[in-house]
């Protein structure tokens, strides 16, 4: 009894994984000739959009005009020591 339970259990548990795995490969669609030169042309539209994107090179600060300073420039660039703890020339 104890075997056909742990049988039943095991054909329970395995039957919607096997469900699960017959469709893994699903059927391949090809494309029509005039279905292919459609996405050709909206493919090329999506990149002249992207082109016609302007660059933007404004300031990258959004909490620079709520500041009451300007931002302050970069830090002078340090000297190099050597491993003694003399500047290096």
């Amino acid at each position: 009894m104890r075997l056909l339970s742990v049988a039943l259990m095991l054909a329970l548990l395995t039957g919607p994984a096997s469900a699960q795995m017959m469709n893994l490969m699903p059927e391949v669609k090809t494309m029509t000739p005039e279905e292919k030169e459609q996405d050709a042309i909206r493919q090329k539209a999506y990149r002249d959009s992207l082109k016609q994107i302007p660059d933007n090179k404004g300031s990258v600060d959004p909490w620079g005009n709520v500041r009451s300073d300007a931002p302050k420039a970069a830090a002078p660039a340090k000297q190099s020591r050597t491993k003694t703890g003399s500047a290096a020339q």
